[in-house]
């Protein structure tokens, strides 16, 4: 792949789109140098104390796992060569009435370590009606691009929109409260290779809230999991937060599938493979309450179950071996796990009480101690306490199987969500879908 197509030149004029109007605007010749000048500094969020032994872990899991992966298109994150080698990249951020969090996600992507004449920061709007656009423009001297697309067309064709726009030879997507490392954009590029076609980061979350203990243990586990489908060909799914995908090799999605979970679909449908880099690293505030996650949950588990089914051909293992038993296992009977559940633990209490052997009493215990932890738990958040970490993990576990139910639900019936709305969040904008039903349903 020729490494200098579409490369981005310093101080060239920058094209912004406002309320449908194409208009160049020079740059100032400053870029992110100019940050000097401006005075706030790096915007990037402090660890919370519940972040500590997680990030230890994960720096030790990451050492190995380089060891593993030298297969790269020659660039590391700590590469002391010619950057001009560097792909450009255009990092995409979605944004739709984020004015409580867009300056911040700016500043902290202005202070990426990746050289400036190599970098194109596109923030899209999805038609907002509150300061973000204002608040985008202006950092206009700054490079950095307002793309407002009319119409509340949702967050997947907004991507559709702008990665035809986009000049970078790598398209970084990112949402407006995900905040990156600094060299989270290195460490993603270095993934890719001639094989490669998708990369995806890592997400962690901070200021975990009384109640959300439970979501920090499940993104762990699910970092382990991306790890170990990384080492055996490619991961199953992505994150909104960041992922990076090549340029020539970005599918445009239907306005009504998921979009960090369809783009891998789509790229390992046409053969090439889907790496995860857990060293990219992004982070969040995480959601003070489950009931803002739950209808968080509800609305991803829905936009899933359409996704899959728009590339049910990957689930076939005699045409994609291994990658389909990793798809199947991550997502149909994953997302099946509360009807086993049902039909097992009505058959474990029908056993107790029809002949209550030692075994039979176990396994209906078992479930009995489940349902037991998650009542205590949420006793305990009416009445404003915390519940001990394994019981937060265990509502939370409750939490993920009531929403798989409302996405099965809604994906028979043919509901489906396109657009999202930022006031699911209790404290800042999150950019996490509302749920709003599309008559059309759809794959």
């Amino acid at each position: 792949m020729d490494e200098n197509r579409n490369r981005v030149p310093a101080g060239r004029a920058r094209r912004v789109v406002a309320h449908g109007i194409v208009h160049e605007r020079p740059l100032s010749g400053l870029g992110r140098a100019s940050r000097a000048l401006r005075g706030p500094e790096s915007a990037k969020r402090p660890e919370s104390a519940g972040e500590n032994k997680e990030e230890a872990e994960t720096s030790l899991n990451n050492s190995e796992y380089e060891l593993n992966n030298s297969k790269s298109i020659g660039i590391t994150a700590e590469s002391d060569g010619d950057e001009s080698d560097l792909p450009s990249v255009s990092l995409i951020v979605a944004a739709y009435n984020e004015e409580d969090v867009i300056a911040e996600k700016i500043e902290n992507s202005l202070e990426l370590d990746y050289p400036d004449e190599q970098l194109e920061l596109l923030v899209f709007s999805d038609a907002s009606n509150d300061a973000t656009d204002d608040i985008v423009r202006s950092y206009a001297d700054e490079g950095v691009e307002l793309i407002r697309v009319e119409g509340r067309v949702g967050k997947t064709q907004c991507q559709n929109v702008v990665a035809e726009q986009a000049d970078g030879e790598i398209l970084v997507f990112s949402d407006a409260n995900s905040m990156y490392e600094p060299d989270a954009i290195r460490r993603l590029v270095a993934e890719f290779d001639d094989d490669v076609g998708c990369v995806v980061g890592g997400l962690h979350y901070e200021n975990v809230g009384d109640d959300t203990g439970g979501i920090p243990v499940y993104r762990r586990f699910e970092r382990f999991v991306q790890r170990s489908e990384s080492r055996t060909g490619s991961v199953v799914k992505g994150n909104g937060a960041i992922y990076a995908v090549r340029a020539d090799e970005y599918v445009p999605l239907s306005a009504d599938l998921m979009s960090d979970f369809g783009e891998p679909l789509a790229i390992r449908s046409r053969g090439k493979q889907v790496k995860f880099a857990p060293d990219a690293i992004a982070r969040e505030q995480a959601r003070d309450s489950l009931d803002s996650q739950r209808d968080a949950e509800n609305r991803i588990t829905t936009r899933s179950w359409h996704t899959l089914s728009a590339f049910s051909e990957l689930l076939n293992p005699a045409e994609y071996g291994t990658y389909s038993v990793k798809l199947w296992s991550r997502t149909a009977l994953l997302w099946l796990t509360p009807v086993a559940l049902g039909v097992a633990g009505s058959s474990a209490l029908l056993l107790a009480l029809l002949e209550p052997t030692g075994l039979h009493l176990a396994f209906a215990g078992g479930f009995a101690a489940f349902a037991l932890s998650v009542g205590l738990t949420e006793a305990a958040k009416r009445r404003g306490r915390t519940a001990p970490l394994p019981l937060q993990a265990a509502h939370y576990f409750a939490l993920l199987n009531y929403s798989l139910v409302v996405g099965l639900s809604n994906f028979l019936r043919g509901r489906n969500i396109v657009t999202w709305d930022t006031d699911e969040r209790p404290e800042e904008a999150d950019a996490s879908e509302a749920n709003a039903a599309n008559p059309q349903g759809g794959t």
